[in-house]
């Protein structure tokens, strides 16, 4: 697949000026992400003159980086390098080269796997390297937005609504998803069709280069599995009985899909002073977009039958709040709160202090008491952690509900 058509737009990222920062002070700079994530077009756009570039899709780049890796990077004073994912080696050949000159901002190089989960890569750059995150579009990138809701909410800056997204238009921006590719095309079932070519491409191309997998055949099933399971704990028994696979290779499948930045695992928050605690993480996708597409979940589907909207409505909050992630002021996690007795929270984000902000999600207009159970639960657990309880809801108005809590409309996340 082509990396942009002459279609899609430019979109400014968020990410830009972290990477400025980085190369001005570090020799070298990773920006990490899915494929069609934006990755290539980004780079391109701020690269210098002096920077020469190579892509390892290329095959004849890629054979000389696996022949002779030393001799590849000897070539280039300065470079921008796409897709490293595809010969890790390389990798090895910039840290003997940035040993010798540790000017920064000598290389810019893109990976579309986690390279910290390969094996001898973690440890070959510590120090020299800077790992950047490039998800696919924000909502704030879509719609020009450098609001941190994050950051807001943990300054007790209570988020409200100026032009809010709500019901038809807001199922329609969840089911579209963030991959500029897919945002350019005109209709659902065009999306559809991208969607469902790039995870092939996917699993033909880039499942290879981290992994050893007999049989590729099984991992469309799987990942078309994992769709029943978007939001709910992760049960790897369960899961590989579903498709034929004992729990170590459902385990070792989600540990490469999770490489590829396609799902994420999202760990309980746990507190020594919480004895009786669900330790499953949960499973969820990183695009609502690709979740909708593999579970042929469209417009008419949610029209006719509101609860199939649910699970892919929380995995657009939890990609939404990803990204915030990765352009924020602070470092923050992202977890989920269940206890043995029922009581939940669909997201609580952590802060560097640790510090607590529990998101409940709601995909309805109005709010009820009854909304309010996980989060009193995990406000008299948290104690002192908690800072702000937020119910996120199809509505319009941002409206107190009690001491630290509120309800929140989901488009605030953007500035909506």
């Amino acid at each position: 697949m082509s990396n942009m058509n002459q279609t899609t737009k430019l979109y400014s990222r968020l990410l830009k000026p972290r990477i400025t920062e980085a190369m001005n002070d570090t020799p070298v700079v990773l920006i990490a992400g899915p494929r069609q994530a934006g990755k290539t077009t980004l780079v391109l756009n701020m690269s210098n003159p002096d920077m020469q570039y190579l892509t390892l899709d290329d095959e004849l780049t890629l054979l000389s980086a696996h022949e002779d890796p030393v001799g590849l990077i000897r070539r280039f004073d300065r470079a921008t390098i796409d897709e490293i994912q595809r010969a890790p080696q390389l990798l090895l050949a910039i840290k003997k080269s940035v040993d010798e000159d540790r000017r920064p901002g000598r290389f810019l190089i893109t990976g579309s796997a986690n390279l910290m989960a390969l094996p001898t890569v973690a440890d070959s750059l510590a120090g020299r390297m800077e790992t950047l995150n490039l998800l696919p579009l924000s909502m704030g990138e879509i719609h020009q937005s450098s609001v941190n809701w994050i950051d807001s909410v943990f300054t007790a800056n209570i988020p409200t609504s100026l032009n809010p997204i709500t019901g038809e238009e807001l199922v329609e921006t969840v089911l579209q998803g963030g991959y500029p590719e897919a945002l350019s095309r005109a209709t659902s079932r065009r999306r559809t069709a991208w969607y469902r070519q790039y995870v092939d491409a996917i699993i033909q191309r880039d499942v290879r280069d981290i992994a050893n997998i007999d049989k590729l055949d099984q991992l469309p099933r799987f990942l078309s599995a994992l769709t029943h399971i978007a939001g709910q704990m992760c049960n790897y028994s369960q899961l590989g009985g579903q498709v034929g696979l004992d729990h170590k290779t459902a385990a070792r499948y989600i540990g490469i899909l999770e490489q590829l930045y396609l799902i994420r695992r999202v760990d309980v928050w746990a507190n020594n002073r919480l004895k009786r605690l669900v330790k499953t993480p949960k499973l969820q996708f990183i695009d609502s977009g690709l979740l909708s597409s593999l579970a042929n979940i469209t417009t008419d589907l949610v029209a006719q039958n509101r609860t199939k909207f649910g699970a892919v409505l929380e995995s657009f909050i939890f990609s939404e709040l990803l990204k915030l992630t990765t352009v924020s002021e602070d470092n923050y996690r992202l977890l989920y709160y269940r206890d043995h007795d029922g009581y939940e929270v669909d997201f609580v984000i952590e802060n560097s202090a640790g510090q607590l902000v529990g998101v409940e999600l709601k995909a309805a207009a109005t709010v009820k008491k009854s909304d309010l159970r996980g989060l009193m639960r995990f406000k008299s657990v948290a104690k002192d952690q908690f800072k702000l309880g937020i119910i996120l809801y199809d509505g319009t108005e941002t409206l107190p509900l009690g001491e630290a809590l509120w309800a929140v409309p989901i488009s605030t996340l953007w500035g909506g």
